[in-house]
């Protein structure tokens, strides 16, 4: 039995850790950018979008498609970005153990 109540201690500890983390990682930002820089999109470790910029000459009415996909393209990155930086902080924690649901 006590083996069992020190894997249940630990996993307590670890899931405080991961809370922790996960707070940790709101605060945390990645940028993104595309064409150029006219586009930037920064998203927060939670995988949210938390800012866009968009530089004014950027901005053409004959061609808001290219507008379209360079914030389309920004938003992606920027979500790829924040994604790894929160797999790369859960490794950390896990050992690069796989827990459902978590990530």
């Amino acid at each position: 039995m006590r083996g069992m109540n020190d894997l249940v201690r630990q996993a307590q500890v670890m899931h405080k850790k991961i809370e922790k983390m996960q707070k940790e990682l709101e605060t945390q930002t990645v940028e993104a950018t595309s064409g150029g820089g006219m586009v930037t999109v920064t998203a927060n470790g939670g995988g949210e979008v938390v800012g866009i910029n968009i530089d004014p000459a950027a901005v053409d009415p004959n061609d808001v498609d290219m507008l379209q996909d360079l914030v389309l393209a920004a938003v992606a990155e920027s979500l790829k970005k924040a994604k790894e930086m929160s797999e790369s902080e859960m490794n950390k924690i896990t050992g690069g153990m796989k827990l459902p649901g978590m990530f």
